[in-house]
């Protein structure tokens, strides 16, 4: 059976990126792939010979299908997406039973490294000594007199427990670490946000991107915060109550936020997050960047060779997800 793909995009870059020409010439090889990308330009003079399109492959720039469109495409049968959350276009898919298969596994392993990483130099104090170390006279009581516990028996808190939770989880497991983990749904809970802030000395941010999460984390959590302990986020910016945070921080220099992700993105000219000693940004990077990318066609195109095959998907989207 000849199958029939193409891929789509609003934004060429990012597809080139994520496909390589060897993950184009891979799909080549195994379908008649339509001979330029689909775009919210060219959908309508394409629709016609796309008839019989049964496979879809996308990423970042996926753009929302029309029921007019998808009534045009009445072959379609799967959508690989070689990215994250799917929320915003898949709906109307799943509807018809067109399959969607999402890297969000694969996009989870970037993230969860770069909290490692960060995890590890925070509860070594690494943030609040490189910003206080800045003469010679405060070598001595910076070494000697160093507050930060290290990375032995200390207590580290994961608030959420989704893919990327639990791919730090794993990466965490090698080290002496007290890793707790605070799911996003209170009645699962043995401790509470509050008892979390209070008694790890770094907490990272792995929430899901839900309405009822907006704002969750607040100056009362932040000011239950230890002497010299570190936020890091790389969830969603609106989950943290930024004008909170920063009345925190400015009364708690001792406290270190490590910041990917905020609420404006990025924060507006005159945020004091840019100027904060105690506040490192960084803008949006903790997800699959550049060579890492490469990594999320390679999970779909794994997962297309399991449809091929006839074998169950492994990280097909559902409604209820």
């Amino acid at each position: 059976m000849s199958w029939h793909a193409a891929l789509f995009t609003c934004q060429s870059e990012k597809l080139y990126q994520v496909y390589q020409p060897l993950h184009i010439n891979e799909i080549n090889a195994r379908c008649n792939l339509y001979p330029v990308p689909i775009t919210p330009e060219n959908i309508e003079a394409a629709l016609p010979a796309l008839k019989d399109l049964q496979v879809i492959f996308t990423t970042w720039g996926m753009f929302p299908l029309t029921e007019t469109q998808l009534d045009m495409l009445p072959a379609l049968k799967v959508v690989f997406y070689a990215a994250g959350a799917t929320d915003y276009f898949s709906a109307p898919l799943l509807a018809r039973k067109i399959k969607v298969v999402s890297a969000w596994q694969a996009n989870a392993i970037p993230v969860a490294e770069f909290c490692l990483a960060q995890i590890l130099l925070g509860c070594k104090g690494y943030f609040r000594n490189q910003r206080e170390y800045t003469d010679p006279s405060l070598f001595s009581s910076l070494a000697n007199h160093h507050p930060a516990p290290g990375n032995y028996q200390e207590r580290v808190a994961l608030i959420g427990a989704g893919a990327i939770s639990q791919a730090l989880q794993r990466l965490l497991q090698p080290f002496y670490l007290d890793v707790i983990v605070i799911p996003s749904r209170e009645e699962k809970r043995t401790l509470s946000l509050e008892q979390a802030f209070a008694s790890a000395y770094v907490i990272s941010n792995h929430l899901p991107d839900r309405p009822d999460n907006i704002g969750i984390l607040n100056g009362n959590l932040f000011r239950r915060m230890r002497s010299g302990a570190v936020f890091i986020n790389t969830g969603r910016g609106r989950q943290v109550n930024e004008e909170e945070l920063i009345e925190v921080l400015l009364e708690r220099p001792d406290l270190t936020a490590l910041l990917d992700v905020t609420k404006p993105e990025p924060p507006a000219a005159e945020s004091l997050l840019y100027t904060l000693p105690n506040v490192q940004l960084t803008s949006h990077i903790a997800g699959a960047l550049n060579n890492e990318t490469r990594r999320l066609a390679n999970c779909v195109l794994d997962e297309f060779q399991r449809w091929l095959s006839g074998k169950p998907l492994l990280y097909d989207i559902s409604a209820r997800m």
